[in-house]
């Protein structure tokens, strides 16, 4: 994957409001305080390292579930910057994870296209964490920092030393806020499996510790992959599902798709990696240009005559 050529230091860091309403209203950021929001957790963490991976810059990212049911993600990106703030004068990588809509995916400056909570994912992760601890690869180190409920406990100190740059993130939910802190094997895996069919090329493993299970989702083919493991307990009525990409005004769509002998519509859409299961406007403008499309194919080599109807769009 192309690398997009943006600076990602502390500068690119941008600060809106601080932490103190996540734990008061946690509902308000992760939709619930249920296993729903419990999982949630996983995602945002994740979802910062598909960041990394869709601009260019990580291929691997590494998900264990422990047996305390702590998780750890790690990713093979260039790192959350650890360079002191301009602003507040602490390094970003704490900015990150203790002040509300503090990131690099406001302003432009660190990410070009960006799924999650716009923002908000780790200082909320963090928030709502009994213990959270933050490891970064970058700069020939390895820097690391501990957190409690949100707050800082540790100044961000060196370890040690290494050539590879990431980020390990290791957190404990609280179970003063969420109703259980047991994650569910099988909920996080269809969701990581989603996310590695709409990232070309990234690696994900899932791994747990509580009972051995593991699962590699690396998926080089992208959505076309995904198509073909939706249809794959159906007959498809062509070979191979038709891929179609483009770029215009700075929007970059994909789209794949492959026709079975069912009867019931499947249409999966997201918009930079987040589910819009209600459709929206790119669903039904691709909806509206396939209709177009094939009626005016079906005109112009004689399948619809000049006195019949156009195909609708349940037709086709």
């Amino acid at each position: 994957m192309e690398k997009v050529n943006q600076i990602y230091d502390a500068n690119t860091i941008q600060i809106l409001e601080g932490l103190e309403a996540v734990r008061k209203r946690p509902g308000m950021y992760i939709g619930s305080t249920g296993p729903r929001g419990l999982h949630h957790l996983v995602y945002e963490i994740v979802d910062n390292s598909i960041d990394e991976a869709i601009a260019g810059y990580c291929k691997n990212i590494d998900v264990t579930i422990h047996e305390d049911n702590s998780v750890t993600v790690v990713d093979d990106g260039r790192g959350i910057p650890v360079d002191i703030h301009p602003k507040v004068h602490k390094p970003a990588v704490e900015v990150v994870l203790t002040m509300l809509h503090a990131g690099g995916k406001f302003g432009g400056g660190g990410y070009k296209v960006s799924g999650g909570l716009h923002g908000v994912g780790s200082s909320v992760v963090n928030a709502l964490s009994e213990w959270l601890e933050v490891e970064v690869r970058q700069k020939g180190h390895v820097y690391k920092q501990k957190y409690e409920r949100g707050k800082a406990v540790t100044e961000l100190e060196i370890i040690g030393d290494s050539n590879k740059t990431g980020t390990t993130i290791t957190f404990k939910p609280d179970s003063e806020i969420f109703e259980t802190i047991e994650f569910d094997y099988d909920t996080l895996l269809q969701r990581l499996r989603e996310v590695a069919f709409l990232t070309k090329g990234v690696k994900i493993t899932l791994v747990d510790e509580r009972n051995n299970k593991k699962e590699v989702m690396h998926y080089e083919g992208g959505i076309i992959e995904f198509v073909k493991y939706l249809n794959r307990n159906k007959e498809s009525l062509h070979s191979e599902p038709i891929y179609i990409e483009g770029e215009k005004d700075d929007t970059l769509v994909e789209i794949a798709l492959q026709y079975n002998d069912g009867y019931n519509e499947g249409i999966y859409s997201f918009a930079n990696n987040v589910e819009t299961s209600e459709g929206g406007t790119h669903v039904a403008g691709f909806k509206n240009a396939l209709t177009r499309s094939i009626n005016d194919y079906a005109r112009k080599y004689g399948f619809i005559k000049e006195n019949e109807k156009n195909l609708s769009g349940e037709d086709t």
